[in-house]
């Protein structure tokens, strides 16, 4: 009797360290999004999927609003394994040189040649991630970006004469807004509204979902719809972590990352239209730019890149080649 005491205590026992070593696989999600931005939404059904997808394997929980650290802290530990994802966009820039490609004015048309860009060289993105420690899991956005300032409304790159423009930490972002006239400045997105408020900076430029979650209409008197770069986000993990993960997990990951690509993309869409309206009601001044003559301002950071980046021009065609889906 003693012997099949002591048994079923070791059964039992085995059994709890099981379960707590199923329950111990738990994987955090960092991101800089506010509460109601896209971000927040994304990485929200991601998890969502994940968690259904997964149960009593691994649990995805998410921490926005830059808890566990700004973009560039979040890269970081990813490669230490403090977190599992991160959800970086502009940055990538400086991650690798291939990221520059979306950096360009106006390369990115609209989400059916984002798609396109991603089937076709999604390979090549890969391999720049990797290269570098990081692996792509799945692509969803920032996206289409504006500029808002409190100096005047921007019809036209002269109009950007030194205004002190906020601007990721990304080389080309800056070189652009340098080429425009303004005088950019690298700031850690959740450092831009007291930086606004305070005067610190004239403005910044970021998609709505950003804008309106972040309450820059609060603090911002001019909104000009330029819509100069598309932005990508990226779902992110440490190549070496995530190749520590058991099988069926890596796979129940890159399933969701990929599925909630189409949830991503039809909120995006939505909130452009709901969160313009957000901004008009606060009282922001609203205009359209002229695209043309950005575009036209724009060829010195195409010929840049394209010489000064390996395979930079033929990648920049390649790009652009996609847009009409041919």
């Amino acid at each position: 009797m003693r012997l099949k005491s002591k048994l079923i205590c070791t059964a039992a026992l085995m059994l709890m360290a099981t379960q707590a070593s199923a329950e111990a696989l738990v994987l955090k999600f960092g991101h800089v999004g506010k509460p109601g931005s896209l971000f927040e939404a994304s990485v929200n059904e991601f998890a969502k999927c994940s968690n259904a997808a997964l149960a009593g394997k691994a649990e995805v929980q998410t921490f926005g609003s830059s808890q566990l650290g700004k973009d560039k802290e979040l890269l970081q530990k990813l490669k230490l394994g403090q977190i599992n994802f991160s959800l970086p966009s502009s940055v990538m820039s400086s991650v690798a040189d291939e990221f520059g490609v979306f950096e360009m004015p106006y390369i990115i048309k609209d989400r059916e040649h984002m798609k396109r860009v991603q089937a076709e060289l999604g390979d090549t993105f890969q391999k720049a991630a990797q290269s570098k420690g990081y692996r792509i899991l799945g692509y969803f956005e920032n996206g289409f970006r504006h500029i808002t300032n409190n100096k005047r409304p921007i019809v036209k790159p002269a109009d950007l004469a030194g205004v002190k423009l906020r601007t990721p930490k990304g080389a080309w972002r800056v070189k652009m807004f340098k080429l425009y006239g303004a005088n950019p400045t690298p700031m850690a997105f959740s450092e831009v509204f007291t930086a606004l408020q305070t005067g610190v900076i004239d403005g910044q430029e970021n998609p709505y979902a950003q804008i309106a979650s972040a309450k820059f209409q609060e603090v911002q008197k001019y909104l000009s719809i330029t819509g100069h770069v598309y932005t990508p986000g990226y779902v992110l993990v440490s190549d070496k972590e995530f190749a520590k993960l058991p099988a069926d997990v890596q796979s129940g990951l890159e399933k969701c990352a990929t599925d909630s690509q189409a949830f991503v993309y039809e909120t995006a869409a939505r909130l452009e239209v709901e969160l313009l309206d957000v901004i008009k009601a606060a009282g922001v001044e609203v205009n359209n730019a002229d695209n043309a003559a950005f575009i036209e301002a724009s060829k010195p950071i195409y010929d840049e890149f394209a010489s000064s980046v390996p395979g930079g021009k033929e990648l920049i065609e390649k790009v652009q080649n996609l847009a009409d889906g041919s």
